[in-house]
């Protein structure tokens, strides 16, 4: 079993304790690094609320730890208030069925 570094799980705790809405992804929203980032980057546009971010390329750490801790093996990794939504293909059926605006709009305040 691969060891958790406990730094690093505190890092990540804090970043899912200080964003209400937080995207772990490849590269930035400005410049997505895959298609699953860029798709759930347009999603989360669409809905027009800030999000925060996490690129996963520039820390290796995170990138390697989180799916240990989440339970979920790929990326991007969509969190609201403290709990894992999913990835870009679940990102894309919530939006879809009307169910994502709503919870993004809940726990991130209009601009």
């Amino acid at each position: 079993m691969t060891q958790i570094n406990p730094e690093i799980k505190t890092l990540i705790e804090n970043q899912i304790k200080d964003h209400a809405v937080l995207l772990y992804m490849k590269g930035t929203p400005q410049f997505p690094q895959c298609g699953f980032s860029a798709r759930a980057v347009e999603v989360l546009t669409q809905i027009g609320r800030p999000f925060a971010f996490v690129n996963i390329l520039e820390n290796p750490e995170i990138r390697s730890t989180l799916p240990l801790i989440a339970n979920w093996p790929t990326f991007p990794q969509l969190w609201v208030n403290g709990e894992l939504i999913g990835g870009s293909d679940i990102i894309l059926q919530m939006y879809q069925a009307g169910e994502l605006k709503p919870l993004i709009e809940e726990h991130s305040p209009e601009v």
